[in-house]
């Protein structure tokens, strides 16, 4: 077996294979506590969806480890998440058969691990199955030594596959055990060779022309027709859009911003966006955003509100404004926990059954809109068939306009929206009655920082003083319970408790997250905290070898593997985050350190930036470049209307500006001797050197805006 240094970036990841056979009913029944296996005192719903098995699974711990070596047994390790669709399809096919569990506890010591909790694991599992396979995703499925060095890792197997691999390995182990360690060596050494960045001590050389060569290469992998990467499966992927945003107000590129426009315009009146009750699908299984994997996760709703709320400051387009508020109101209405903490995410299922919460069929919608006309138009507008247009139910999506039918009707345009709002109604009352997919309800630090950021971004954007509420709530939610006086973060939140020491991506995002609240609220204490996370991060997460942050920390006990993340996907890598966060706490603050790590860091990325094909990798260094190339204004606000300025001023997008500011008060350095009596002031800075000052934001945005 050979192995070549792999880049985890070259393979989006997906929740495994959906073009499977479809699933049975997923009924759970009722047991009682002696049938439970060791995973009933977790906390996860992911692994307390396995408690019942009759697989005698064990959550990943040193018990597990340390049993595995007394007995002399191979581990198995299975990796999933709560909204996995084909995690639930395995565990009725495999995990529930006491045929195949009788197998698995004969032979192995089985450990379930919850993916989104421990992300980690996941990581150096999924490199195996990379390595192994050429392909990943979820359900995640190794064999490894008692050790933990994987033998061998796939993603989903239908039953008799799966028993055919636990026999084949079993009886390896039996008969050539050598055979097996020989494999694990070398995979182990496979996953230590992935991703490697080296320490580049170069300056920076990096100009607008050779990153706007870069961005006309990428934008050929984009579809022009409906957005988002040409072919299918298609992600969101927001952070791409954020950076086009950036780059156009930069350049004024035109094809940068229409393949925002072209993505999100269709995203937001696709199926993968939940046109009665709001809020995006992971991702959509074919070209056109029709047919979403049901599932929806907090960080992709989390940044996409972020990513909207940009593009609405850009465009004033009414479509964003209104999948801001309605994906907002999804956020409150089902998943905010009543302490203020954002709940992780809504199942793909309900009643065993892939999507069944969101479809309608035609004589359904009939039944519930007694109305003709108002039925003919709710069903022109949202693409409504007797056929249908997704395994013969109809998944709501735009497919003619207000203005068409308003034509076609001979009615007004407020007529056929009202008429459209009517019928939504009806529909959601009856949706609500339905069975409600699972909810996934722990909370994890890094994933409300992202909402965190969306809620202050439509803030910014739309100026509700609700969703600047939304974000302090949370966020002192996040401080009163899952931070450490001393800075040290816990990743999880669930049933009153706290747990798991936190991974780079809940510092990363968190410190952004204070940042923009910050900026939001000119209140110094969000500078103070992103302060205090940050030198406890650098003080524990940062390698002097390689000049970049570890995902764990030192305080971690060590994996196969030591892992870092560089390349960005759906979120944006944790190394790419903390880099662009360190920037700008280090620009508001003048902490010279700050800048400076984050500055290297991006030098040793500069080589995979030249040779990047697919703008998603390193879309978020791509901003933290521009930052380098075009250096942001520090924009200071002084005196007593300093809000009113900082609200009007904000509510225009500034791709390269960070504001900062108070009433009087001189609480950061660049505030100093800045304060004028009788007047609020606006202060156009970069680099540390002012322009002249300006008393109204229409003269502010002349210094500002290219």
């Amino acid at each position: 077996m050979k192995f070549s240094a792999f880049n985890s970036a070259t393979i989006i990841i997906i929740c495994a294979c959906f073009i499977m056979c479809k699933p049975q009913s997923m009924q759970k029944i009722n047991h009682s506590d002696e049938d439970a296996n060791q995973l009933i005192n977790e906390s996860s719903p992911y692994l307390l969806q396995h408690a019942y098995n009759p697989v005698d699974w064990y959550p990943w711990g040193e018990e597990a480890l340390e049993k595995a070596k007394k007995e002399d047994k191979l581990i198995i390790i299975s990796i999933g998440y709560a909204a996995c669709h084909w995690c639930h399809v395995m565990e009725h096919e495999s995990f529930e058969d006491s045929i195949v569990a009788k197998v698995m506890n004969d032979n192995f010591i089985s450990i379930k691990v919850d993916r989104e909790e421990r992300p980690d694991v996941d990581d150096v599992y999924m490199t195996a199955a990379q390595l192994v396979n050429g392909r990943g995703g979820w359900p995640l499925n190794a064999i490894a030594l008692p050790d933990g060095r994987p033998i061998f890792a796939g993603t989903y197997y239908p039953k008799e596959d799966w028993m055919n691999i636990l026999n084949q390995i079993a009886k390896v182990k039996a008969e050539d055990p050598d055979k097996l360690i020989s494999s694990a060596e070398k995979i182990t050494e496979g996953i230590k060779s992935t991703g490697v960045i080296e320490v580049n001590t170069n300056k920076i050389d990096f100009d607008q022309d050779k990153l706007s060569d870069i961005i006309s290469r990428t934008l050929s992998a984009y579809d022009t027709k409906y957005g988002g990467r040409l072919g299918a499966p298609k992600f969101p992927m927001p952070n791409s859009y954020e950076f086009l945003m950036k780059y156009h107000w930069h350049t004024d590129d035109k094809a940068a911003l229409k393949t925002v426009i072209t993505g999100l315009d269709n995203m937001a009146k696709g199926g993968i966006y939940d046109q009665l009750g709001g809020g995006f699908a992971r991702y959509s299984v074919d070209e056109f955003w029709l047919v979403p994997h049901f599932e929806k996760m907090l960080y992709d709703n989390g940044q996409l509100v972020s990513v909207y709320a940009q593009a609405y400051q850009i465009t004033k387009n009414p479509l964003y404004k209104n999948t801001i508020e309605q994906t907002l109101e999804f956020i409150k209405r089902e998943l905010t926990s009543p302490e203020g903490g954002f709940y992780s995410s809504l199942d793909a299922d309900s009643e065993g059954k892939e999507g069944k919460f969101y479809v309608w069929s035609e004589m359904e919608i009939d039944s519930l809109i007694a109305n003709d006309r108002d039925a003919k138009i709710f069903k022109t507008h949202y693409d409504v068939s007797k056929n249908g247009n997704w395994e013969h139910t109809n998944i709501l999506n735009v497919k003619k306009t207000i203005e068409e039918i308003a034509k076609q009707e001979k009615l007004s345009t407020e007529k056929v929206q009202a008429s459209i709002n009517q019928s939504k109604t009806k529909l959601m009352k009856h949706r609500d009655g339905r069975v409600r997919p699972g909810l996934d309800d722990k909370v994890l630090t890094s994933w409300n920082a992202l909402m965190i950021t969306g809620y202050l971004d439509a803030y910014t954007a739309l100026g509700h003083q609700e969703y600047l509420s939304a974000a302090i709530r949370n966020a002192q939610f996040i401080i009163d319970n899952q931070i450490e006086n001393d800075g040290r973060i816990y990743r999880n939140y669930k049933n009153g408790k706290a747990s798991i020491n936190g991974f780079l991506d809940d510092y990363a995002l968190t410190i952004n997250a204070m940042i923009k609240l910050y900026q939001a609220t000119f209140d110094i204490k969000w500078i103070d905290q992103a302060n205090t996370l940050s030198d406890y991060c650098t003080a524990h997460f940062f390698n002097p070898d390689t000049k970049m942050y570890d995902y764990t920390s030192d305080l971690d006990p060590p994996l196969i593997a030591k892992k870092a993340e560089y390349a960005d996907n759906v979120i944006p890598s944790s190394n790419s985050a903390m880099a662009r966060s360190l920037f700008m706490l280090g620009t508001l603050t003048y902490n010279k350190e700050y800048t400076e790590i984050a500055q290297q860091m991006l030098n040793n990325m500069i080589p995979q930036l030249e040779d990047n094909s697919y703008l998603s990798f390193y879309s978020n260094w791509y901003q933290l470049l521009l930052d380098q190339i075009k250096p942001p204004y520090e924009i200071a606000i002084i005196g007593k209307d300093a809000q009113q300025l900082r609200y009007d001023l904000s509510k225009n997008y500034l791709a390269n500006g960070l504001l900062l500011g108070s009433q009087g008060e001189e609480n950061m350095q660049l505030l100093k001797e800045k304060n004028q009596e009788d007047q609020t002031t606006i202060y156009v800075c970069q680099n540390k050197a002012c322009k002249l000052p300006v008393t109204e934001v229409d003269k502010a945005l002349e210094l500002i805006i290219p």
